[in-house]
């Protein structure tokens, strides 16, 4: 049962309620080079993001910004840090939304004034809090900053927006730790009405950071907590948009693209699969369509463990089966196995289109 939250729209994108859970990354280009920072929006858009956050640093990348925002595919937020001014200014030109840490941006009276501008310009915020931003007597009074510090803060940064008659709000609660992360947004759900983020900050490169985020935004949305993610690695963000989708895929909240099933092979395999199943995953890479596939090294993995697939292989000595739906409907030799599976995974796909 997915955890019920507040809804609205970020430009013409749902958030919350009964609204699919979606994919954001944030670019990493320099802001200031607005042709450059909307070349990523665009490849980003593309591969399957459907937000996107762009660093606002200095006043000079308000300029760049308002271009952006008209020309971006997909709906753009502010990340703001430190001057509420740049945060006044993002909604002034017309950004679909901003992202503050309300620890960081100045004091109380500097966060109403952000607060205001976005009731009145009708502007959704993001307000994050992680480890790092944690106020002073929290930590005291947790003794450093735990889950329970951090929720604290994010739930007395909220009162202050719903005693300004504001609710316009996508919370975050992220730490490095996966199970403080873990912990944090599963106190957060339970408090609070609003949208999450789901994040494991700092992740790492694609290897680590993968882990950490499948683990911890996958445990979170399979107690159906979450309304938005982003898998956080360091480089080219456009390698974070397949891990999301495929944790996603893995958790049953979308049903689009090839799922490929393999065996890890053991001393059964007398075919050599590793090639075949790249093969295969170059092959079937664009199909849009929901489709199970399985690669299997031999006969006791292959229609038996894998009758569920759509189409499958199963690997002989020296030859192979291809399989639909648990039956057998080719026997052909290594060589010609992977035009074999071609020509009845074509076959399949006119199929399923006739239907």
């Amino acid at each position: 049962m997915r955890h019920k939250t507040r809804s609205f729209t970020v430009r013409d994108l749902g958030v919350g309620g009964d609204h699919p859970v979606f994919i954001q990354s944030m670019t990493n280009t320099d802001t200031h080079d607005s042709a450059a920072t909307l070349a990523q929006i665009h490849a980003l858009a593309a591969a399957g993001a459907r937000l996107v956050r762009v660093a606002v640093p200095d006043k000079a990348a308000l300029s760049a910004l308002e271009t952006i925002v008209n020309k971006s595919p997909v709906p753009i937020v502010a990340d703001i840090h430190f001057d509420h001014r740049l945060a006044l200014a993002a909604v002034a030109c017309g950004v679909d939304g901003v992202r503050i840490n309300p620890g960081n941006i100045g004091g109380h009276d500097r966060f109403l004034q952000v607060i205001e501008a976005c009731r009145k310009a009708e502007t959704p915020m993001r307000i994050g809090v992680n480890s790092g931003s944690v106020e002073r007597d929290l930590l005291k009074k947790y003794g450093g900053p735990t889950p329970e510090a951090m929720v604290e803060s994010l739930v007395n940064h909220v009162r202050v927006c719903e005693a300004a008659d504001f609710h316009l709000l996508v919370l975050s609660v992220k730490a490095s730790g996966v199970q403080e992360m873990v912990a944090a947004n599963r106190l957060a759900a339970a408090q609070l009405d609003y949208p999450l983020h789901l994040g494991v900050t700092e992740a790492g490169g694609v290897r680590t950071g993968t882990i950490k985020s499948a683990v911890g935004i996958g445990a979170l949305l399979l107690d159906g907590i979450g309304d938005t993610l982003r898998v956080s690695l360091s480089g080219d963000p456009l390698n974070e948009i397949p891990v999301a989708h495929d944790i996603l895929k893995a958790c049953g909240l979308i049903d689009s693209g090839v799922n490929i099933i393999a065996c890890p092979t053991c001393g059964r395999t007398q075919i050599d699969l590793l090639p075949l199943l790249e093969a295969v995953e170059e092959l079937t890479r664009d199909i849009k369509k929901p489709l199970k596939i399985a690669v299997m090294g031999c006969a006791v993995n292959g229609p038996g463990e894998a009758r569920e697939a759509d189409i499958g292989i199963a690997g002989g000595k020296g030859r192979g089966l291809v399989f639909r739906k648990g039956e057998i409907v080719a026997s052909v030799s290594e060589e010609a196995l992977l035009e074999t599976f071609e020509q009845h995974l074509q076959e399949l796909l006119l199929e399923e289109t006739k239907l």
